[in-house]
């Protein structure tokens, strides 16, 4: 214990290590600044002076993001969010804030990064705030700030993962609107696939609210620009289910799955959201309980 108390006495305050390594950027020597970050911030870690550690990353990866080193800065962004886990910093409302977050994600976005540079440090910042705060599945604004950049950014969309954050984000709103470009886009016959995804997913969290306004911007979205709601039977099937997930009505939840069947079969995925949705709604037990339940943790480690 008294080797430790001398170890962090010795330790200098963090401005003093980042008023030096601004030095080294400044003198284009931006790799040696970036083991120098690492090893510095790291030094702090280990003598459990979390604040200096992550005030040492937070500037080091703005300034080299600054300098266009995306890598660097990237890189320096995804040890800030993991830090934070470590310090074991409690996540609420203000830390995006207090923390930088939004700024380091401002930050990487701004220098046109790699999609993955941005994903990495925003899908650890969502871990920790998983497991530092009151969401179960991590931070709203942290979920609608991925998908808005890797909607954005990605050069070619997956919309099934895009819609796994907006789903667990808390703008409806932006969602439609992705979701209406991204059908201007897609291949024919994927645009029903994409909506009904979204709305199913809303619902296997039990959010019968934000499904509803969901369907409600995507169609006032789709009249504004003049185009035509994809009419299928796969939507009409969904405008139904919202229906009548606002009554006690499982023998007539059961009868459409079975009316749609062949729609609803389109897509693998589909029968196991609708299992989930049967269990939040009415209570019906999934036949395998461990099916699903690793999807978030294998969506945050394996995309």
């Amino acid at each position: 214990m008294f080797r430790e108390r001398v170890r962090r006495v010795i330790l200098p305050p963090a401005q003093e290590n980042i008023d030096k390594l601004e030095k080294v950027i400044k003198e284009g020597n931006y790799y040696g600044a970036q083991q120098m970050y690492k090893s510095t911030s790291a030094r702090y870690v280990s003598a459990e002076r979390y604040s200096d550690a992550l005030n040492v990353l937070q500037s080091g990866a703005c300034l080299q993001l600054d300098k266009a080193q995306i890598t660097c800065g990237a890189e320096l962004s995804l040890l800030f969010a993991e830090t934070l886990a470590k310090a074991k910093v409690s996540y609420d409302e203000d830390t995006l804030d207090d923390d930088d977050l939004q700024k380091l994600s401002e930050a990487i976005a701004a220098a046109k990064t790699r999609v993955e540079g941005c994903s990495s440090f925003l899908k650890a910042a969502i871990k920790w705030s998983a497991e530092f705060g009151a969401h179960r599945y991590g931070s709203p604004e942290l979920h609608d700030m991925l998908a808005d950049y890797m909607y954005s950014e990605s050069p070619e969309v997956d919309i099934g993962k895009v819609s796994f954050h907006f789903v667990r984000g808390r703008n409806p709103k932006k969602f439609a609107s992705a979701l209406v470009n991204f059908m201007g886009k897609c291949y024919p016959g994927e645009d029903d696939l994409a909506i009904v995804r979204a709305i199913l997913m809303y619902l296997s969290l039990g959010n019968l609210r934000d499904a509803n306004k969901l369907m409600d911007e995507v169609k006032m979205e789709v009249e504004l620009k003049n185009l035509n709601f994809p009419s299928s039977e796969l939507t009409q099937f969904v405008n139904y289910l919202l229906l009548t997930l606002q009554r006690d009505a499982l023998p007539l939840f059961n009868m459409l799955r079975q009316t749609y069947k062949s729609s609803i079969d389109r897509e693998s995925t589909f029968n196991e959201l609708l299992d989930e949705i049967a269990e939040k709604f009415y209570g019906v037990r999934r036949r395998n309980p461990l099916e699903g339940i690793g999807d978030f943790f294998k969506m945050m480690g394996g995309e």
